[in-house]
């Protein structure tokens, strides 16, 4: 290809990627949902600065536990003394963590098992299909449980257990698409070129699917966040990281649910329901934009 080709290629993306921002920019929950996310991983970045770690250390508290919010601690204290507002700040680096991390594993298999599913036929076709549907029918919560007690204790445990069983979704919605793209004339043409898979799936079929997973990726990052929560409640989290699921795991273990201590429940539970929303917001955004099913209608 030529390089004025090439240049006319990258300005096409650019011109079609201004649009896409446009077109984004005219629904207001998205800007909205995007602003707010913006501001909370600032905040997760700024979390050793705002309220360093030594200041959550339990031997060096002063504060009584299971204060009420004041003006020394805007959300209050949990049982150990410890501002809740500083567990919330350090719960959202574990919990966006492990949405982002636990969401690019589950991108990346459900991109390769859905492009497999739409491109090849036969026998490969038919095994991927199925393994496809076992992921689909088995809860993921299940087959995460299962992988966090079988493996050994951590964040990156969690990461794993998320990611390896939360892309089935993602598959069957790249496998419609990739049958979409696979009857266009530009296709045929390669095959009669003489392309292969690598060529036709590398060159055409992953560009052409690639907006539709990154709209799916917002989403799936929210549901991620509310599987590791799950797991933290139920104790299959790293004991020695804050989360949003261990803080509630900790509020029931003492107590603190029943006994009126409302707002070291209320505080994790809260900031779930907003990043979870948010990411809600901006992904039905982006899939309304880049969906060409959705365009279309």
């Amino acid at each position: 290809m030529t390089t004025s080709g090439q240049a006319a290629i990258r300005a096409r993306r650019r011109a079609r990627f201004a649009e896409v921002v446009r077109e984004i920019a005219s629904h207001p929950s998205a800007v909205i949902g995007a602003a707010l996310l913006l501001v909370i991983i600032v905040l997760a970045l700024l979390a050793p600065v705002l309220m360093p770690m030594d200041r959550l250390d339990v031997t060096q508290v002063t504060a009584r536990g299971n204060e009420s919010p004041s003006g020394g601690h805007w959300l209050g204290t949990d049982p150990s003394g410890r501002d809740v507002l500083g567990l919330l700040l350090w719960g959202s680096r574990a919990s966006l963590l492990v949405g982002f991390s636990a969401t690019a594993i589950a991108m990346v298999i459900g991109t390769t098992f859905g492009m497999a599913a739409g491109h090849f036929t036969g026998l490969t076709r038919a095994v991927v299909l199925r393994i496809i549907d076992f992921f689909l029918v088995v809860p993921s919560l299940v087959l995460a449980i299962v992988l966090s007690t079988v493996l050994s204790r951590g964040l990156s445990t969690i990461v794993i257990a998320i990611g390896v069983t939360s892309w089935a979704q993602t598959a069957r919605v790249v496998r419609a698409q990739t049958l979409t793209i696979e009857t266009r004339p530009y296709i045929e043409r390669s095959r009669a070129l003489g392309a292969g898979d690598r060529h036709i799936i590398g060159k055409h079929v992953l560009p052409a699917v690639m907006p539709l997973v990154m709209a799916n990726t917002t989403l799936t990052v929210g549901s991620a966040i509310i599987l590791e929560s799950t797991l933290a409640f139920l104790g299959l989290g790293d004991p020695t990281t804050f989360s949003w699921g261990s803080m509630l795991k900790t509020a029931l273990d003492t107590g603190a649910a029943t006994a009126g201590y409302w707002w070291f429940v209320l505080a994790p539970g809260v900031a779930i329901v907003i990043v979870v929303l948010c990411f809600t917001l901006v992904g039905r955004a982006l899939e309304a934009v880049l969906n060409p099913t959705l365009r279309a209608r």
